[in-house]
């Protein structure tokens, strides 16, 4: 028997199937079910950890090639314009010891101390640092990724480049390494934190504040970070701000006073235009020194420029300086006056404007007096804080001899500071504090109380035999004389906020969050 005929494709019905199709399609179903997925978190791992490196390394490249190609620049015109020939035997050697020179003075402003013919140097230029530390905000900001292993790629690629800068650098003493190797991981450390919170995806500090407090409540089971601390914390960072922004105008003071001596300074080296490029950086480099000096003395201990000096806003003990422009725009005895004694009531003033900072975002009717410690702890703490260590990373050993001594007491400013701060929000906060309670009768109810104290009965064996006894005699009530008996029966109980929240910190207005009105029993349907 022959076998029946196919259907060719004009007999077949529209909604007939053959069975190899059908086969056909089934097996490439299960095919395309059974067939794995590509991993995806393998690679954005990789990705975010490239990130960090390229972020990390460009930023470092950057930095060293501001300090190294302006050291070279210079050599190289210096020889130019002797009679030395360019192509002497000993140009490489000297080429390599300006780009030694260049790489030492950029470790210098990491923590690396400078020795140079049996010299050491200790004194950091902060403009330096600070333009580190911006290449690295902007280059983490622009590449790195919003994620952890970002940010300890960055940090240790960053530590890896200063510790072999330093290794090649023959300005770094041996044991400078590990130095180097710590310096590195902080400062990249530091700029990719805050290039990587800068970035549009990136949480903001209220997040992470938040989300610490969370942390630690889990893991301790207590408050230690509560919202009330973190807003004395940046209450704290006002009052920095203000201070440091009052040196800086202090410090354009006095270039504008001292003007003369640092032309006259010029003048006498006649440094040309390269050497006037050279003196230009260097004098950006200790620019944000002079600044934290300056705050030194605002807060009144002051400052040295070499051993035996002092430039406080008392009084003024100079001595000889080095030939850089910018010292002479160092207070002379002009600025130690009756006036200028006064300083040290700015830096109160930064205090009161961080207490009333903090004082606007409090809920005034919530406020208990453990919420104010909290405030005034966080408001002393930032600037006692950011000054110990500005003030520890400005100073140190300029050179030899009285260069060994410069910059001001780290231990004293911070003190001095966080002193007066203090002092200044404490003033702002108590007082509002108290103003709230004697407005809602609180010491009104305790007076109240203390002025109607019964008097005293006498025991019956105090009495003689034949004394007739009466009626008790009338009390005065001092209270209802004095009207502190009205003002007791109008105060307010004091309202209990949500729980699991503060109840001192501001809610933000919206309609989750009763007026304070209502809170107290005043709003509509009373």
């Amino acid at each position: 028997m022959s076998a029946p005929p196919r259907p060719s494709a004009a007999t077949r019905t529209p909604g007939a199937r053959t069975s190899r199709p059908a086969s056909r399609s089934t097996a490439r179903r299960s095919r395309l079910v059974e067939e794995p997925t590509p991993a995806e978190p393998r690679p954005a791992r990789l990705s975010d950890i490239v990130a960090g490196i390229v972020s990390a390394g460009q930023a470092l490249v950057l930095s060293l090639a501001v300090v190294v190609l302006p050291a070279v620049v210079a050599y190289l015109v210096g020889t130019a314009t002797l009679a030395t020939p360019t192509g002497a035997p000993d140009d490489d050697a000297q080429v390599g010891s300006a780009v030694d020179v260049a790489m030492g003075i950029w470790l210098l402003s990491h923590g690396v101390p400078l020795t140079a013919d049996a010299v050491t140097v200790t004194l950091a230029p902060l403009g330096v640092a600070t333009l580190a530390l911006f290449a690295t905000y902007v280059s983490a900001k622009r590449f790195a990724t919003t994620t952890v292993r970002a940010w300890a790629a960055g940090a240790v690629t960053y530590a890896l480049g200063t510790t072999a800068v330093a290794a090649m650098a023959g300005t770094a003493p041996g044991w400078s390494l590990p130095t180097a190797a710590l310096a590195g991981l902080v400062m990249g450390g530091a700029g990719m934190l805050l290039g990587i919170l800068a970035r549009p995806d990136a949480p903001t500090l209220v997040e992470l504040g938040e989300r610490a407090e969370v942390v630690t409540r889990r893991l301790t089971g207590i408050d230690l970070v509560p919202a009330t601390l973190r807003l004395g914390l940046r209450g704290g960072a006002v009052a920095v701000a203000l201070l440091i922004g009052g040196a800086a105008l202090l410090v354009a003071g006095w270039a504008l006073a001292g003007r003369a001596t640092s032309s006259d300074i010029i003048t006498a080296l006649e440094p040309g235009w390269t050497g006037g490029i050279v003196f230009a950086v260097a004098q950006l480099a200790l620019l944000p020194n002079l600044v934290l000096w300056a705050a030194a003395w605002l807060a009144g201990p002051g400052f040295a420029v070499g051993v035996g000096t002092s430039f406080t806003p008392f009084g003024t003990i100079s001595g000889p300086l080095p030939a850089i422009p910018l010292l002479g725009a160092l207070p002379g005895d002009d600025w130690a006056n009756p006036v200028s004694a006064w300083t040290p009531v700015l830096v109160v003033a930064c205090g009161v404007a961080a207490g009333l900072f903090t004082w606007r975002r409090l809920e005034p009717t919530l406020v208990r007096w453990s919420d104010v410690g909290w405030v005034l702890c966080g408001i002393v703490v930032t600037p006692g804080v950011v000054m110990l260590l500005g003030q520890w990373a400005a100073a140190g050993a300029g050179g030899p001899g009285r260069l060994s001594d410069v910059g001001a007491n780290p231990l004293a400013t911070a003190g001095l500071v966080a002193a007066e701060v203090g002092g200044g929000a404490a003033a702002v906060l108590l007082g509002a504090k108290l103003d709230v309670v004697s407005r809602r009768g609180i010491i009104g109810e305790d007076l109240t109380a203390w002025l109607r104290r019964p008097e005293p009965e006498r025991p019956d064996a105090e009495q003689a035999p034949d004394e007739p006894r009466g009626p008790a005699p009338e009390v005065p009530d001092l209270a209802a004389e004095l009207g502190l008996d009205q003002a007791a029966d109008a105060s307010d109980a004091e309202p209990s906020g949500a729980p699991g929240a503060d109840p001192a910190v501001a809610p933000a207005p919206g309609p989750a969050h009763d007026p304070p009105g209502e809170a107290r029993g005043t709003g509509p349907g009373k």
